[in-house]
């Protein structure tokens, strides 16, 4: 007699070969609407399931990881980020999580130089008089913006996208600074060509683009403050592609407002999925609907690595991209 199959229910819609191979492999329940399911929805499928495959529009708290009852055992996250995730209370009755590192690294490094040319070169407020017929002809002075060789580029969180920002930026020619919570190795930190701040104010007050590509969790919510944006240049830059939470929105906002900074290319925000209103309004700022890791290849990536996870657990081992609360 085969072994039962696991049941996995899937929370959103995945690439379909992703959902195919699931298919083919497990007793899987896909979601038919690519829409966030409600908390009510997420509980009945954690009650009903082996392993739940969640993304990060998916809020699991502990109260929901308490009425998930004896069945489910494994959360395989689709995505890097866990910290929509209560993994502490998860690992405490038993349930395991894992998610999806190292896949997007080079399509989130890649969007994050997109915004810096993209608000730098001011391609937003070309686009605009483009699509709205305003354009009447080439000036010597009309759009200027600055080159990016020669910028200091400060780098707050100096992981695996950190330090494919910093490969990416060096080839546009910029200076690597960043600040991280632990020193990278003195041979990582020659072949980026990279100076450490230990001092985070001391850091951002110097540079001209900051990037910001640290993960949420308590220790980086508003790490970024009023008081710390307070200390960028006038003329600098800021870059979120990681988590919107990391920087005072409403704060960058009013500093945006009042010329306090040159402008903000962002993929990510702080409250909902829409940004600060004013935000919008504003020609100095690129604003993008968390898109960074978009590609084909990557998502497609991203399932791979779920259902290997979920196989592996299967057979009865470990899932190799298990998550602990140590590592957050």
């Amino acid at each position: 007699m085969p072994s039962k199959r696991l049941s996995v229910v899937v929370t959103r819609r995945l690439p379909e070969v992703v959902e195919t191979r699931l298919s083919e492999l497990f007793d899987v329940r896909l979601r038919g609407e690519d829409r966030a399911m409600s908390r009510a929805e997420l509980v009945e499928a954690m009650q009903g399931a082996d392993v739940l495959v969640p993304t990060v529009t998916d809020h699991i708290d502990a109260g929901m990881i308490g009425q998930a009852g004896d069945r489910l055992k494994l959360i395989a996250n689709y995505g890097a980020g866990v910290d929509h995730i209560d993994v502490a209370t998860a690992r405490s009755r038993g349930i395991l999580v894992s998610n999806t590192p190292g896949v997007v690294t080079d399509d989130t490094a890649d969007m994050v130089l997109a915004l810096m040319l993209g608000v730098t070169r001011r391609i937003q407020e070309g686009l605009s008089v483009m699509q709205d017929g305003s354009w009447e002809g080439w000036s010597p002075t009309a759009f200027l913006g600055g080159r990016l060789g020669g910028k200091r580029l400060g780098i707050l969180g100096m992981g695996r996208i950190g330090q494919a920002v910093a490969r990416r930026a060096a080839a546009f020619g910029m200076q690597i600074h960043y600040h991280n919570r632990r020193r990278l190795r003195p041979e990582t930190e020659e072949a980026l060509e990279a100076t450490y701040w230990e001092s985070l104010d001391q850091m951002v007050a110097r540079m001209d683009v900051i990037s910001v590509n640290c993960p949420h969790t308590p220790s980086t919510y508003h790490l970024l403050n009023a008081r710390r944006l307070k200390l960028m240049k006038p003329s600098a830059v800021i870059v979120n592609t990681s988590r919107g939470e990391v920087i005072d929105e409403n704060a960058l906002t009013r500093m945006l407002k009042a010329g306090d900074l040159a402008g903000a290319g962002l993929d990510v925000y702080e409250h909902g999925h829409r940004g600060n209103p004013e935000l919008r309004a504003m020609p100095n700022v690129v604003m993008l609907p968390h898109m960074g890791s978009a590609t084909v290849e990557g998502r497609v990536e991203m399932g791979e690595k779920v259902i290997i996870n979920v196989k592996t657990f299967a057979d009865g081992h470990r899932p190799p991209d298990q998550v602990v609360p140590a590592m957050l």
